[in-house]
């Protein structure tokens, strides 16, 4: 694995894939299972923090994955804290006219952006799109976020809770209302999105709760 600090704030990785099977890791899983991709990245993170300069994980990390034909390249850009906001410094190269989408938004480089990575979110998995209709028929907290989709013969509800409206002991009394009528799922957003049908896009129980009776 290739290391290059590019600045202060900014540290890039290449790994190639014949690198990443050699660690024990799948070459699909590190996108389909968020916790082995997690585990890889804290790998590579904890192999930057050995050398001389080390990169340290202190505050929110803004991350971009390039996949290419040999391998992966990872910039990792640390955030600064100032009164409650984060301001991020996103080094911009030309890559063949290949630019994820992440660099596209952040191209004003000195923008303020809101921090999310507190808020929980979680996807919920349905047997049947029974149980969907019956939570949305007996949960009525309509200011979540939440949306519907349909993989694989299982109906997905993606919700993320707002830690600004709900604290902790809120959200899992509301989390345990859901999930009596589903379970929790370990399918990454990712492959849910990439390959599964959209149903509902926003407001998903609302929406089921008015177009189905009980």
């Amino acid at each position: 694995m290739d290391i290059e600090r590019v600045n202060d704030t900014t540290v890039k990785f290449f790994i190639t894939y014949t690198d990443i099977e050699d660690r024990g890791f799948d070459r699909d899983e590190i996108w389909y299972n968020r916790e082995r991709g997690e585990e890889l990245f804290f790998e590579m993170m904890n192999e930057a923090n050995d050398r001389d300069d080390a990169f340290e994980l202190d505050g929110p990390l803004w991350i971009q994955v390039h996949a290419l034909d040999k391998g992966l390249e990872i910039v990792v850009t640390r955030g600064q804290v100032s009164d409650g906001s984060v301001k991020l410094e996103i080094p911009v190269t030309d890559k063949d006219g290949e630019e994820s989408n992440l660099i596209d938004l952040m191209s004003g480089s000195d923008e303020e952006l809101d921090p999310v990575n507190d808020h929980l979110e979680i996807v919920i998995g349905f047997k049947d799109f029974e149980d969907v209709i019956s939570l949305s028929h007996n949960f009525f907290i309509d200011d979540l976020f939440n949306e519907l989709y349909h993989f694989e013969g299982t109906y997905y509800l993606h919700v993320l809770f707002n830690d600004d409206r709900y604290n902790e002991d809120e959200q899992d009394d509301m989390l345990s209302q859901m999930l009596e009528y589903g379970y929790e799922s370990d399918i990454s957003t990712y492959r849910m999105k990439e390959y599964g049908k959209e149903i509902v896009q926003e407001n998903a129980l609302p929406v089921i709760r008015t177009s189905f009776s009980k």
